[in-house]
């Protein structure tokens, strides 16, 4: 039986008793039914990975005793930062997990003209904590030991205002390049994508005046939930962790 990866939030040192909280808890508890004495391994999203088992279980907590670092991550080969235009419901946390999945390091959601959600205030951090445990999840499932970095929503002209990494992707379907056609970046890559109605040609200029290059994806144009696999997935078999090694 596979043992189950457990995320939490606190610090983590070999031979110490862990009270883990209430969530983890209640998922080891209620869903996955462990009992005193099975194992688990548990992260914090530093890189390294626990060996550990459940010592004691009360009816909300569960106790744990930390064993040997079992597996030390590597930093990611290609650092990948994901502008996404927010979109509704199971279509954004589809595209969350899988770009999690697929190795990003960081993820931004952004508000454009055409978003169909817009959040603020508590609804807005609601669903940053909900985006942020659709992370927590993707990592626990996909062997992920570094939490990737999840900023707070925000326009796009903000978002794309910052300092980004060495090459600077907007998907197109009307752009002049395909990702074989650019250099492999110096550092990272920053991919931004739009909403379910994609962008603007006002803000692909935006998106062009702070260095973003439009690339195409193939002859078809992708939903807004598939593109990010689609480039991801082509990214880190040109230039990331897809290459081996």
């Amino acid at each position: 039986m596979r043992e189950p990866r457990i995320y939490t939030e606190q610090p983590l040192h070999s031979g110490r008793p862990l009270t883990l909280e209430a969530e983890p808890s209640r998922h080891l508890l209620k869903v996955l039914r462990l009992r005193p004495g099975d194992p688990l391994l548990l992260f914090n999203g530093d890189g390294r990975e626990f060996h550990a088992r459940l010592a004691a279980a009360t009816k909300d907590s569960a106790t744990v005793d930390l064993g040997e670092v079992g597996r030390n991550e590597r930093p990611a080969v290609l650092d990948i930062t994901l502008f996404i235009g927010v979109s509704r419901g199971e279509r954004m946390d589809f595209a969350v997990q899988k770009a999690v999945e697929l190795g990003a390091t960081r993820i931004v959601p952004l508000f454009a003209r055409r978003s169909v959600v817009q959040l603020k205030g508590e609804r807005l951090e609601r669903r940053l904590d909900h985006w942020r445990g659709v992370m927590i999840g993707a990592c626990e499932q996909s062997g992920r030991c570094r939490l990737p970095l999840l900023e707070t929503a925000s326009d796009l002209s903000e978002a794309v205002a910052g300092n980004g990494q060495g090459l600077r992707l907007v998907l197109h379907h009307q752009g002049s390049a395909a990702l074989p056609d650019l250099p492999p970046p110096k550092s990272g890559v920053d991919l931004l994508i739009g909403p379910e109605g994609g962008l603007e040609a006002s803000e692909i200029a935006l998106a062009r005046d702070h260095g973003f290059i439009p690339v195409r994806l193939g002859p078809r144009i992708m939903r807004t939930e598939t593109a990010p696999i689609a480039a991801l997935a082509a990214i880190q078999t040109l230039w990331g962790d897809f290459r081996g090694g």
